[in-house]
C-alpha cells in the first residue's frame, strides 16, 4: 500500500525545523541554512547545486532514499515561497527555477488558491482542500507510488496530528536556533500511534526514523 513519507527533515537540537522570519534572502528563516550543512556535504546535495564531489556514506544513503518510489509531493505554501496572504500580481514560481527537482505532481496547501503552475517536468497545483482530500488526490497522481510530504513544519504537524503520516525521518543537527518553527508542538496526546524505529549517528548529525504503528 502506498505511504506518506517525510525524508531528510533537518531539526535543531532545541526542536526547530526552520529559523524565524523566512524571506527571499532567508528561505529557511534566519540561520536556517545551518540545519542543512550536512546535505551539501553529500554527493547528492552537491549535485543538486551543480557541483561535483561530496561524501558517499550514511548521509548520502538517506538522501538517496528520500527520492526512491516517490510519485507526488505535498508541501505547504511556506515551502513554496516567501509570499503571504493574497497572491496579487506576483509572478513567483518557486525557489527552483524553470526545472524544479521534483519531476512529478506537487500539491501546495494554501488558503489562497492560485491557478496551476506548469514548469519543466513538474506542475504545482495550489489547493485549499482539507488535508485528507489533498492526500487522496496526491495518491491518485502518484499512481501506485508513495507520496512525499515536504515542509514547512506546520504542514508536517497537521498530517502527524491527523495520524496520516506513515514515516517521519528527522535529521538532528548540532545547532541551537532558540526560535523558529517547531514540528512537535501542540501534541497533547504524545503521539501514541507512532514509535521510533531507528536512531543512527552519521557524519555530524543523527538520523531518527519515526513510523506509524499500523
Amino acid at each position: 500500500m502506498p505511504k506518506l513519507r517525510v525524508h531528510n527533515l533537518s531539526m535543531s537540537l532545541d526542536g526547530f525545523a526552520a529559523g524565524p522570519d523566512q524571506s527571499l534572502e532567508n528561505p529557511l528563516g534566519e540561520r536556517g541554512k545551518e540545519l542543512h550543512e550536512w546535505v551539501f556535504a553529500t554527493a547528492f546535495g552537491r549535485q543538486m547545486i551543480g557541483q561535483e564531489g561530496g561524501s558517499t556514506g550514511v548521509n548520502e544513503g538517506f538522501m538517496q532514499a528520500g527520492v526512491e518510489n516517490i510519485g507526488a509531493t505535498i508541501m505547504g505554501r511556506n515551502m513554496f515561497g516567501p509570499i503571504r496572504g493574497e497572491w496579487g500580481d506576483s509572478d513567483w514560481e518557486g525557489w527552483w527555477g524553470d526545472e524544479p527537482p521534483y519531476h512529478h505532481p506537487v500539491f501546495v496547501l494554501t488558503h489562497h488558491p492560485h491557478p496551476p503552475l506548469p514548469l519543466i517536468g513538474t506542475t504545482f497545483t495550489f489547493t485549499d482542500d482539507p488535508i485528507e482530500a489533498v492526500l487522496k488526490q496526491a495518491f491518485a497522481a502518484a499512481d501506485g507510488k508513495d507520496v512525499r510530504l515536504g515542509g514547512g513544519a506546520s504542514t508536517i504537524r497537521q498530517y502527524l496530528q491527523a495520524g496520516l503520516l506513515d514515516e517521519l525521518h528527522l535529521v538532528i543537527a548540532p545547532v541551537l536556533l532558540g526560535s523558529g518553527e517547531r514540528i512537535f508542538e501542540d501534541l497533547d496526546d504524545g503521539l501514541p500511534g507512532y514509535e521510533v524505529a531507528e536512531l543512527l549517528g552519521a557524519e555530524g548529525v543523527t538520523h531518527v526514523r519515526v513510523v506509524a504503528k499500523r
